[in-house]
């Protein structure tokens, strides 16, 4: 993930078009920079030149990794002109490497890669530019700025400010309210960005102390454990986060086991069984905060118009951007209709 302090675009988590409104810079990689540059009108819906997008993904072995891979497919076939070629995914370095190598010697327009590993594939992006093969990197980064054209990426720091801010007010008057939290895997960047967002939200609230803490793995499993400590070891609580909606599904069932109801939860990714949860209203889940995976549509809207040199519309640049971020919005029981479309499996 990129450092917070990187210079960031805030998007609306909808997938969006070549033509939506973006930041534009100037190429990374001066060998690329015909290659990207745009020589006439700004991309739309209207067929272009034929162009062949290598996409190299993850394994789909969670909820929101299998929703990147659709949204990446659902978006090429959009396009008439545009053919897609997919690898198998895997969360092997090695195997993923060699994947991206096979893409490089098809002589793909434009890739998009969401890397297992970000500095273990930096290499080979970098290859890849050299090659004058434009780099979309998706979601977990490059260790070097060289090895893509664009990222485009989802927002860690701004999913726990987001779901701290709204913490905060739900529990606004509340003296002495207790906050627990639920976070990923603790040794990843990601986990840390969003621990710090929610840290920092919540030091703008006096009454609401951060009480406890638990990382669990996201999945199902590690959810219900690491909730279930909670509940025994806190015998007041009037929030949680959970970073992981997958992870949700195994905390909800503990919270339901243990027959506590006296809190309000807030998710975190959007997938859909939450918003279904959001708008039934009927458990304690209130709210969840998007990471949302219709980023792989918009790196594909983002290679079109970089294999077809246009820029973006609405903006005078010529250029896409170098980097965009998503931004976290928080999808409560007032506005979940309008989000459930992005909700994940």
């Amino acid at each position: 993930m990129p450092e917070t302090s990187r210079r960031r675009l805030l998007l609306g988590t909808a997938a969006v078009s070549a033509g939506a409104l973006l930041t534009a810079c100037t190429s990374n990689d001066p060998k690329t920079e015909d290659t990207a540059k745009s020589t006439g009108p700004a991309a739309d819906d209207k067929p272009g030149k034929p162009v062949t997008i290598g996409f190299a993904g993850p394994q789909a072995d969670h909820g929101w990794l299998n929703a990147i891979n659709e949204n990446a497919k659902s978006r090429a076939a959009k396009y008439s002109e545009v053919t897609l070629e997919t690898t198998e995914g895997s969360n092997d370095t090695a195997a993923q490497i060699g994947q991206v190598k096979t893409l490089i010697n098809k002589k793909v327009d434009v890739l998009v890669i969401l890397p297992a590993d970000g500095k273990a594939l930096t290499q080979v992006g970098l290859e890849a530019m050299r090659a004058g093969i434009p780099v979309v990197n998706l979601d977990r980064i490059f260790a070097s700025p060289q090895a893509y054209r664009c990222w485009v990426g989802g927002d860690n720091y701004g999913m726990g400010l987001n779901a701290g801010t709204y913490i905060g007010e739900q529990l606004k008057g509340k003296a002495g309210a207790k906050v627990v939290e639920l976070a990923g895997i603790d040794n990843l960047e990601l986990t840390k960005q969003r621990s710090q967002g929610f840290a920092d939200a919540l030091k703008n609230y006096s009454n609401v102390e951060l009480v406890a803490r638990q990382a669990a793995d996201f999945t199902v499993e590690s959810g219900q454990a690491k909730m279930a400590q909670l509940l025994q070891a806190q015998k007041r609580i009037d929030a949680v986060w959970n970073h992981d909606d997958d992870q949700g599904v195994g905390a909800l069932r503990a919270i339901q086991q243990a027959g506590r109801d006296e809190f309000l939860m807030v998710g975190g990714a959007g997938a859909k069984s939450a918003m279904d949860a959001i708008k039934a209203d009927n458990s304690v889940l209130r709210a969840t905060v998007l990471y949302p995976p219709t980023m792989a549509a918009s790196a594909i809207d983002l290679a079109r118009a970089l294999a077809q040199g246009k820029g973006v519309g609405g903006l005078a640049e010529l250029e896409i951007p170098t980097s965009l971020t998503l931004y976290s919005a928080v999808v409560t029981k007032e506005n979940v209709d309008q989000y459930l479309p992005t909700g994940f499996s």
